[in-house]
């Protein structure tokens, strides 16, 4: 378990060669295209996010720019990371999908790129790409999302360069120790994604009564248990009285017997796709 950090500015992991990263930034999956991208960018770092997560996928990187733009933050102080999904996995479409990306984004360089989901055999030539656009500077940092440990060892197999991140759906009922100790084991950061279960299973019982025991709402206790793993978390809302709540996080700690409490909660239930099958 991780003590909660004394200032903003130590709320950051490192990850591999070095890249700072925010432990909690916005996502913005599901977050339409147009002004409701643009202003839950814009809001969110107003708040004082750092990071924001987007995709090809999710349709809205021309929106994030302008949320950007808008907010009035300076582009080095934002994480951005987006992803290249299963239509444009290759090597060549790889690159190609990068290219369009950052056109969107207004950058030539991203903070982080994702590989979004293995693709049998062609996510081994998108790694090979990722790690063409990390040698030349183009990305700081690369990983995968929704990655196995056994998709994690076939990129091991196939390259000496290893992702700095994956990022999976986990919260206390995906509970994956397995997956988080093989990447502790190669120094790949786990990221959450969907780490307050898209408000599904608020209601229990555990939840609200550990939460209550803190003062905290169960928003809050869920962000807290990840980063008592040590696992950065990008919970998505549009509203920006949720997002400062989900930035008061930082000023408490979980016990460890209330941390494997939660662990015990573990059931397979996910809000997303599951990668094993």
């Amino acid at each position: 378990m991780k003590e909660p950090p004394s200032s903003s500015e130590t709320n950051t992991v490192s990850l591999k060669g070095g890249v700072s990263m925010p432990l909690l930034g916005l996502g913005v999956f599901q977050v339409s295209p147009g002004e409701a991208t643009r202003a839950a960018v814009a809001t969110a770092l107003a708040l004082g996010y750092r990071l924001i997560d987007t995709a090809a996928y999710y349709g809205n990187e021309a929106d994030v720019k302008i949320g950007l733009e808008r907010s009035g933050v300076d582009r080095s102080e934002v994480f951005l990371t987006s992803k290249v999904w299963l239509d444009d996995q290759g090597y060549d479409q790889t690159l190609r999908a990068f290219d369009r990306s950052a056109k969107l984004l207004g950058v030539e360089t991203l903070d982080l790129y994702l590989i979004h989901w293995p693709v049998e055999r062609l996510h081994l030539e998108s790694w090979r790409a990722l790690v063409r656009l990390w040698e030349e500077g183009r990305c700081r940092a690369i990983g995968v999302s929704n990655y196995t440990e056994n998709h994690l060892d076939q990129l091991a197999a196939h390259s000496p360069v290893t992702p700095a991140v994956n990022q999976v759906e986990f919260h206390p009922f995906v509970y994956r120790s397995s997956l988080l100790e093989r990447c502790r084991s190669a120094d790949i950061c786990l990221q959450a994604y969907a780490p307050l279960v898209r408000a599904e299973r608020m209601n229990h019982p555990s939840l609200v009564e550990t939460a209550r025991k803190y003062g905290k709402s169960v928003a809050q206790l869920l962000l807290r248990w990840n980063l008592e793993h040590g696992i950065p978390v990008i919970p998505k809302t549009t509203r920006p009285d949720r997002m400062k709540e989900n930035l008061e996080v930082f000023d408490f700690a979980l016990s460890p017997e209330d941390v494997r409490s939660l662990d015990e909660l573990s059931c397979g239930f996910r809000v997303c796709w599951n990668p094993y099958d």
